[in-house]
């Protein structure tokens, strides 16, 4: 079946309808003083820990880094998100940088169907080839300029040396759906109605606040449970 217009609109319809509720149910502030590398005030929570011990549960996460890792650190985004683009260059340093940290890359196409897309296809090389190929997805898309959409991620997939007849066809299967539905409804239930955002130990990161400001989260975070100790 092709990836139609229909299901992705009808996924991000129900996703933005569930982030509204969740923005209101979740405050986010300054629970822990931190800055971004630009000095400006990075606006962060504490999570419940109910929901947040379900992201390590969650179907179609790609991870990098080693399974028994004390830290992980999650990274909620767009393919289209301007912002995203600059967090994944960070990201993918940071994981260069820090062999002992694990990284979890969740969907949370809010932004456009096109996004929608993009996810659906990213999900598809997770099941099919793994999470190694879905990273090297991930930081290919987001290395380009310009729009990404279903055709142009279908694409760079195929160039994973992924049959298209076949990407299509996991991309738009129940399994595929039903993740990409589970990870979006995580965010919206922390909250995290930006892109990107983060969820480092039980805490909820709103924007990217660049890669210093990173790495000292989570520095601070193996040493004291806290985004700044």
């Amino acid at each position: 079946m092709p990836i139609t217009r229909r299901h992705l609109l009808a996924t991000s319809a129900a996703a933005g309808v569930a982030l509204a509720g969740a923005a209101r149910a979740q405050s986010y502030g300054q629970r822990v003083a931190v800055t971004s590398d630009e000095g400006r005030a990075v606006a962060n929570s504490v999570l419940p820990g109910e929901i947040t011990g379900q992201i390590a549960s969650l179907r179609g996460v790609t991870y990098v880094g080693p399974r028994e890792a004390e830290t992980t650190l999650y990274e909620f985004f767009d393919f289209n998100c301007p912002y995203c683009r600059k967090a994944a260059a960070d990201v993918i340093a940071l994981h260069a940088a820090d062999p002992a940290l694990r990284i979890g890359l969740v969907q949370n196409p809010i932004l456009s169907p096109q996004s929608a897309q993009a996810a659906k296809v990213a999900l598809a090389v997770q099941r099919k080839l793994g999470s190694e190929a879905a990273w090297a997805f991930y930081g290919q898309l987001l290395g380009k300029p310009g729009k990404i959409d279903g055709p142009g991620a279908l694409a760079a997939g195929t160039a994973l040396g992924i049959a298209g007849p076949d990407l299509e066809t996991i991309a738009d299967s129940d399994e595929v759906r039903e993740a990409l539905r589970s990870q979006m409804r995580i965010a919206a239930d922390l909250g995290l109605y930006a892109t990107p955002s983060y969820v480092l130990g039980n805490a909820g990161i709103l924007g990217h606040p660049g890669a210093r400001a990173m790495a000292k989260m989570i520095a601070a975070t193996r040493r004291c449970d806290r985004l700044a100790c």
